[in-house]
């Protein structure tokens, strides 16, 4: 495991589920971390709460004028955790363009606004790290995803991409893929949701990726090997096992 000891971190997306707890685990380990989400309320309750050095910038990551501001508050940092994320279950046929938008804006967009905020200065560094939060729902297209599923497989890409890039370079990429957890998105759902985790056991989860080389963690592992496995079937096979019945 690194020392976490004196790293600063920006953790975008911070005031509720994953990312909240996501804040405990690292400030525990001694990282000083800075929260950032739009609810002022929140992010102040969470740094009164956290054990460790820490402080909080509101951000609204579909705005640019707002993330400019807000990296250029936080300053200097070892790394960004991009955690930041909207859900609502929609079907082609009740497709709402407000919602898929701001899934676009909120999943993919803003992953892309901070990241090219921050990656510059660790360019001219030569240190950082850099971690996003995909979805095991991004590997392919899944019924009643409309706008979710898309904005996570092209923010999934984004991380493919900056590793192709930086694979040979200090800054260390890094894109996590969890299956469903237990937050206020996925009370949403009215399935049933297999091995849907705690915030606490995912960040725990996250965080051992985070002390790893490893470039891409999918979780929970069973889990995860279906929607691995599904990118090899032909399409025939897969409409018909994942499609609309």
């Amino acid at each position: 495991m690194q020392n976490w000891q004196g790293k600063r971190y920006w953790l975008v997306g911070a005031s509720e589920g994953l990312g909240r707890a996501v804040a405990h685990v690292m400030s525990r380990a001694g990282a000083e971390v800075i929260v950032s989400a739009r609810s002022e309320d929140r992010l102040k309750e969470l740094v009164d709460e956290l054990p460790g050095t820490a402080s909080f910038v509101t951000v609204d990551v579909a705005d640019m004028d707002s993330v400019k501001q807000a990296a250029a508050q936080v300053g200097q940092i070892d790394g960004v955790v991009y955690l930041a994320g909207v859900y609502w279950p929609m079907k082609a046929q009740e497709w709402d363009n407000d919602k898929a938008d701001m899934m676009a804006q909120v999943n993919y967009l803003g992953a892309s606004r901070v990241v090219g905020e921050v990656i510059p200065h660790m360019v001219e560094r030569g240190a950082g790290h850099i971690v996003l939060t995909g979805s095991l729902s991004g590997f392919r297209g899944l019924p009643g995803a409309i706008g979710y599923s898309a904005s996570k497989a092209g923010l999934m890409a984004l991380a493919e991409s900056m590793q192709a890039d930086l694979r040979t370079h200090p800054i260390k990429v890094q894109v996590i893929n969890p299956g469903f957890i237990k937050t206020r998105l996925t009370d949403k759902n009215d399935f049933n949701m297999p091995f849907i985790m705690t915030p606490e056991d995912a960040a725990n989860e996250v965080f051992d990726h985070m002390n790893d080389d490893a470039f891409k963690k999918s979780f929970p592992m069973v889990f995860s090997w279906l929607f691995r496995l599904s990118q090899f079937m032909p399409d025939w096979m897969y409409y018909r096992l994942f499609g609309a019945k």
